[in-house]
């Protein structure tokens, strides 16, 4: 008989939208769904050291905290209305920009500067140094490296441009790693570990859906795949969105590679070993509503994380109804990915008052 199905969770990255993954995770909690395995990118990689650099009891609770030290304490959205939403999303979006996240990020010198030919050279706009001080105070790195719950970091040197991964059952895990994951060029200042200058892994392989496929199962696999930008969106109509869609294009076209890749592969182990261990991915991807701005993962607006959140929430309640309506499937890869319509519909839809306020 098979063994019961080993879980893997594989967190991508996106800054700001990154509370998308915290209601995700705040579901399966609930559901006491716990992965052996969680594997991030950047945000991801920040959210996946503090699930399993915790005891289960405490990991939601360090979760929200990271957010709520992240969220900009301004008032609410007021109105539905696409065009004020735009405007009050732009707003934060600034407001990040110009004064930073404490807790993630603040301003460096020369920084920008730097462009004007009389100042020093300078290699990123934002110092995210604080970053470490706030896993430092909520990631036990003791338990982390432990290795209870597996977990894989994502990064790229930025001399070769080679994917590099970090893991726990392999190597200690310190916080400078996760800074590496995080530091996406040029906003962020890449990190130096053993000689290597790394940087976040975003516009090569933002969502690492690869790693847990790099050794093939020996045993049936359940993967959920978590993504902050999605392939699918309306035509785009201004200048913004179309900047918006490039952005989600770019961050977002080399998971879909990675599932094609996988497909064609199981199609021969199939062929090979029709008997062989099975793997079911879900596929999560967040669908940003219209009044989302190229400039979204910029802001930690109290509405916008609020949305993302419940977002994240109500798409992976809907990925584990897929799972258990998957029942005993008989190929040996099954692509699982939640409806991006309905996805979208409820986007738009927003979040209620309630969960503004619970995450603000």
């Amino acid at each position: 008989m098979r063994r019961q199905p080993k879980a893997a969770l594989v967190l991508g990255g996106g800054n700001a939208l990154g509370a998308y993954l915290a209601g995700a995770c705040e579901h399966l909690d609930e559901q006491e769904v716990c992965p052996d395995w969680i594997i991030g990118a950047s945000v991801g990689a920040i959210t996946g050291a503090i699930l399993a650099g915790n005891a289960p009891e405490h990991r939601l609770a360090k979760l929200k905290q990271f957010w709520a030290e992240a969220t900009q304490h301004t008032y609410g959205a007021l109105s539905r209305d696409e065009t004020l939403r735009q405007t009050y999303n732009g707003m934060h979006s600034m407001l990040t920009l110009l004064f930073c996240r404490p807790n993630i990020f603040r301003k460096r010198y020369p920084g920008l500067w730097s462009a004007l030919p009389w100042m020093p050279n300078d290699v990123a706009v934002f110092d995210h140094s604080p970053l470490r001080t706030t896993l430092e105070r909520l990631v036990d790195f003791g338990r982390l490296n432990r290795a209870e719950v597996r977990f894989t970091i994502g990064c790229v040197d930025l001399e070769s441009g080679d994917e590099v991964l970090f893991d726990n059952t392999r190597e200690e895990i310190r916080p400078e790693h996760i800074l590496a994951s995080t530091a996406i060029t040029p906003a962020f200042p890449p990190v130096k570990i053993d000689g290597r200058l790394l940087c976040d892994p975003g516009y090569a392989n933002n969502l690492p859906l690869d790693v847990p496929f790099n050794e093939p199962p020996e045993h049936d696999l359940v993967c959920i795949a978590i993504e902050l930008f999605s392939l699918r969106s309306p035509q785009p109509a201004s200048l913004d969105a179309v900047l918006e869609r490039t952005q989600d294009i770019m961050f977002a076209s080399p998971a879909r590679k990675s599932i094609k890749a996988l497909q064609r592969e199981y199609e021969l182990r199939e062929q090979l070993d029709p008997k062989g261990p099975q793997v079911k991915l879900v596929h999560l991807a967040y669908q940003a509503a219209s009044h989302e701005l190229a400039a979204k993962t910029f802001d930690f607006s109290p509405s916008s994380v609020g949305d993302r959140w419940t977002a994240g929430r109500r798409d992976m309640a809907s990925g584990l109804d897929l799972i258990a309506n998957a029942g005993d499937a008989t190929s040996r890869f099954n692509y699982l990915p939640v409806d991006a319509g309905e996805a979208a519909r409820s986007a738009q839809r927003g979040a209620s008052t309630t969960a503004d306020r619970q995450v603000a």
